[in-house]
């Protein structure tokens, strides 16, 4: 067995690999940027070297750099993770020639199959049935357009060696179909280093199904049942789960039969994932096949009891397969939801800076089933624009589906993150959500059932007297405290009041809501709207997490305090409040809101990222919906648009520049 290997990757992935090398008695090698020296990666491996710049394209998109790296440590093969290398055929062939090990598949393999054009053929000569498409190469935007509509809308515009939802677009008309081209091969040259794309017909309510396949070297192949990644927002898988609510037995075992006998075909070794576009009546289409470990791969370690990691690392060794298709079994069910960098709240543009507090659910397993957490990210850390929005990953596993919704709504109750902002919220959202929790759903989903974005209003609290009833508990703790401090002047001791009044503090008004909160044993004993309410709790000052009972039933909040205010987290609500005297809320009441300023006339940055390009200049007349700027954050291409037609008066950042948030980037008179 290998007694060094070297992660050609970073964050999350890295660490998961780390993990099973560990686990094998294997020494690791992180590879890092200049931007990612304080990693958590660069901490868990047993040795770490650094390879470039912040920029990807000049660190890890570097092949020449990563092989140095393997001969300066000795390392004896190289596992790409998903993304970067991962997918490069020239990488597979360089470190072979190197005698260095790839822990996946061979060049040639990887030259098939991995290049989606080339996969598409190869599939089409095995008779496997296509999408219509376009896959010769495209020579630009106004041919991109006459394919399109030789075709028929609506069409995917899809690069060639993509992945993780990036350089990927759908367009229904001439116009989306021009700009989507041309913003695709953009992204791909960005991330990738391949401006290539093809198109094909985008199928209408699709689910999108993917089999896990694993090879070796002795000709022995296995494939480990289905995933569903269905749940998807532009086109990046959002939560995937193992089985498919829409897949039975029959179709499961045509589906994996077919995985297999294309990877038979280019001789595949390793962990290898087949992609099928399914339709409503059953009916599956061959859509690539990613010839790596999928980001997705912990829902099927979970239902199968499969390491796939370490089966990559020993296939690679040249061990045969120590498991038959007659051993994979399918055991309960399994989600995944990625934590991404992200605010729900405004329109899903990534967020960078550090985390103040990252404090995920606790990984166990019990008798109940699993909750696991994969991440790269820690308390303190810093969350990059240079490089993907996932920051986590969340995974459980219960007897069935309905199970396992309920204990991913639990862990994700109890995730913790401060400082950036990140789509538990929206997360939280689908878990409650009647249409997912059917299980009848496809790849729009999201789109349809969010088409005007995602806001505070979608996520109403299922039990209000359950968050002003924490909120009393919480000021009450703080003021019982305050109260018992030492050295009060005799006589003037600070007497504590058992009627309050909790305002909720919302942009369309407060509510009031008086209660009454006295001691006992272990909580408070609380009356609201004429009920009476029994609240037991360890929770101690300053802890994120409140965990306790209300009249014996347990629950999870997070709590936040903000000198007089608080905020609690539950169920993806985040609801503020303060808490005073009866008199204190009168007037309140009668203090002048402040507006905000007017700034109808700026163009401001929605994220933290760079600039890109200017796309105006001083004097320039613009009609409503035309470019003014792009923003590159975390990998992905964002166009800003003008709301209305304007004259742009000032331009106030320059291309090259990385802004903040809400940075004026244009004035308009």
């Amino acid at each position: 067995m290998f007694t060094k290997i070297l992660i050609a990757n970073r964050g999350e992935i890295a660490c998961r690999v780390i993990k099973t090398a560990r686990k094998m008695g294997i020494k690791t090698v992180a590879v890092y940027s200049e931007a990612d020296k304080d990693a958590l990666h660069v901490d868990l491996a047993d040795e770490a070297v650094c390879i470039g710049p912040a920029a990807s394209k000049e660190s890890y998109l570097v092949m020449d750099k990563i092989i140095a790296a393997c001969k300066q440590t000795g390392a004896q093969a190289v596992h790409p993770g998903y993304g970067f290398l991962s997918e490069n055929a020239e990488f597979s062939r360089r470190l072979e020639e190197e005698g260095i090990k790839f822990i996946g598949p061979k060049h040639y393999s990887v030259g098939k199959m991995g290049d989606k054009i080339e996969s598409k053929k190869l599939a089409l000569e095995a008779k496997v049935n296509t999408i219509p498409g376009y896959n010769a190469a495209i020579s630009g935007p106004d041919e991109a357009v006459k394919i399109a509509q030789g075709i028929g809308y609506p069409v995917m515009i899809k690069a060639s060696a993509g992945g993780g939802g990036k350089g990927l677009r759908v367009a229904f008309n001439d116009k989306e179909a021009h700009e989507g081209f041309s913003s695709c091969v953009n992204e791909a040259k960005t991330a990738f280093g391949d401006d290539r794309v093809f198109i094909e017909k985008y199928v209408l309510e699709p689910r999108h199904i993917e089999i896990q396949v694993l090879g070796d070297s002795h000709g022995n192949y296995v494939y480990l049942n289905e995933r569903d990644c269905s749940i998807q927002r532009r086109h990046q898988k959002v939560i995937e789960e193992a089985p498919s609510p829409f897949v039975d037995a029959e179709m499961r075992k045509a589906m994996g039969e077919q995985a297999v006998a294309l990877a038979r075909a280019v001789q595949y070794e390793s962990a290898g994932t087949v992609e099928f576009v399914v339709g409503a009546d059953k009916s599956f289409y061959f859509l690539e096949m990613n010839t790596r470990l999928q980001v997705e791969h912990p829902v099927t370690e979970l239902i199968t009891g499969v390491d796939l990691v370490e089966l990559m690392i020993r296939v690679a060794y040249g061990e045969k397969l120590p498991i038959t298709q007659a051993d994979v079994k399918l055991n309960g069910w399994s989600m995944e939801c990625r934590i991404n960098a992200e605010d729900p709240f405004r329109g899903f543009l990534p967020s960078t800076g550090r985390l103040v507090k990252f404090q995920p659910p606790a990984e166990v397993t019990d008798e109940d089933g699993t909750t696991r957490v994969d991440t790269g990210v820690y308390d303190g850390g810093e969350i990059s624009m240079y490089y993907d929005s996932m920051i986590a990953k969340l995974i459980v596993h219960a007897k069935d589906r309905d199970a396992a919704i309920f204990r991913m709504r639990g862990a994700l109750n109890s995730f913790v993150i401060r400082g950036i902002s990140s789509n538990i919220p929206f997360q939280s959202a689908l878990m409650k959500h009647p249409r997912f929790n059917s299980g009848i759903f496809n790849t729009g989903f999201i789109a349809e059932e969010y088409p005007t974005g995602f806001d505070a209003s979608m996520v109403p609290h299922h039990d209000p007297v359950l968050l002003v009833s924490v909120a009393a508990y919480v000021y009450r703790a703080f003021t019982d405290r305050s109260a018992s401090v030492s050295g009060q002047l005799e006589g003037h001791e600070r007497i504590v009041g058992d009627n309050w009044m909790v305002v909720r503090l919302n942009p369309t008004g407060n509510e009031y809501h008086p209660v009454k909160v006295q001691l006992a044993e272990g909580g408070y004993h609380i009356e609201y709207l004429g009920q009476s309410y029994e609240f037991r709790s360890e929770w101690k000052l300053g802890e994120s997490l409140f965990v306790g009972t209300c009249d014996g039933k347990r629950f999870t909040m997070q709590v936040e305090r903000h000198k007089t205010k608080y905020s609690l987290f539950h169920w993806g609500t985040r609801a503020d409040f303060m808490v005073m005297s009866a008199r204190a809320a009168e007037l309140l009441a009668l203090m002048p809101e402040k507006l905000a300023p007017d700034m109808s006339k700026f163009l401001l940055s929605p994220m933290p990222g760079l600039l890109r390009e200017v796309a105006v200049k001083v004097g320039q007349e613009v009609k409503a919906g035309e470019k003014l700027a792009v923003i590159e954050a975390m990998k992905m291409e964002n166009i800003l648009k003008a709301d209305q037609d304007c004259t742009v008066k000032k331009i106030s950042a320059s291309a090259g520049e990385s802004l903040t948030v809400d940075q004026i980037i244009i004035e308009f008179e």
